[in-house]
């Protein structure tokens, strides 16, 4: 069970004693920096893909961290913002800023749980816990796609 709270917990960051969530983040933008230097842009058909074939591994994974741990929805299960930050960022060419625009987005609309993800985040096991988190990418995403529109190149640069 070791190497599954490692996955669950996001390396243990998810024991941080304050904002879990947050350092779950930090996470997972230490994870998109690493695969930016590692594989540079990375083609969101394969970021797509990666996360598709993740999906169901993070609910499992997700929920069996709910039943070690014994309570619904655990602080220290990060893994789930792990997967919503990475689809926070999906079909975006990675930058600082918009990496940290992401992750500022992301915390905001993880902690306001927005319509849908409040109601769905009441799902049992592994489902409920990922699937807030999910929305929260999605919203992240959605706002960062419409930020570069609307912001003017020369305040981007």
């Amino acid at each position: 069970m070791w190497w599954k709270e490692i996955l669950f917990t996001g390396a243990y960051s998810g024991y941080f004693p304050f904002a879990s969530g947050t350092a779950g983040t930090l996470v997972a933008l230490a994870l998109c920096v690493l695969e930016h230097l590692l594989f540079g842009q990375v083609s969101w058909i394969i970021n797509t893909a990666v996360i598709a074939a993740l999906l169901y591994p993070c609910v499992r994974l997700c929920g069996a961290g709910e039943a070690f741990l014994g309570v619904k929805d655990p602080a220290e299960v990060v893994l789930d913002e792990i997967m919503g930050f990475k689809i926070a960022l999906l079909c975006h060419s990675f930058c600082w800023k918009t990496a940290l625009a992401a992750f500022l987005l992301f915390r905001i609309f993880d902690i306001l749980k927005p319509f849908p993800a409040k109601r769905l985040q009441e799902l049992d096991g592994g489902i409920g816990i990922v699937v807030d988190d999910i929305i929260a990418g999605i919203y992240t995403n959605i706002t960062i796609l419409v930020a570069l529109r609307l912001i003017p190149e020369w305040i981007l640069r």
